[in-house]
């Protein structure tokens, strides 16, 4: 488990008719008095998006729709977990998680079952300078996004 990442397991209330399931709660520990703006993104399967960063954003990712692979890898200095890779699987069929990305953790994911939707909240309105973009396959971090 890489420092700062957080994983909240989310419940879903079915009946014949479909699910409902409360994502985040404002009093949520990991979340409070976090919300700028909520994104929502649409990915084919097979879509690999990867790799990139924020030096001062915090991402909260759910997947609504579909099935994904998330990457995670620590690039802060003086972090206990630094350059750890941590891999989630989230969606439909291995269960619906909300995963919170501190700043300075690189983040992707690949669409294992597509179409894939994701939400996204961020406790900072989008800020392009904030970004840090790598290669998919950067040699520094190591992992074969297409194994």
């Amino acid at each position: 488990m890489i420092q700062g990442v957080e994983i909240k397991k989310l419940v879903s209330h079915e009946n014949d008719g479909g699910f409902f399931t409360e994502i985040i709660r404002t009093s949520d520990p990991f979340f409070k008095n976090s919300f700028a703006q909520l994104s929502h993104s649409m990915s084919l399967q097979g879509t690999i998006k990867a790799w990139h960063l924020h030096r001062k954003q915090t991402d909260w990712m759910y997947v609504a729709l579909g099935e994904a692979r998330i990457g995670l890898f620590d690039l802060r200095e003086g972090s206990s977990t630094h350059r750890e890779l941590m891999l989630i699987e989230s969606g439909e069929k291995s269960g619906r998680v909300v995963v919170r990305v501190p700043p300075g953790v690189a983040h992707g994911y690949k669409v294992l079952q597509g179409p894939m939707h994701m939400m996204y909240v961020m406790n900072k309105e989008y800020d392009p300078k904030d970004i840090e973009e790598l290669d998919h396959d950067d040699p520094s971090i190591g992992y074969d996004w297409t194994a």
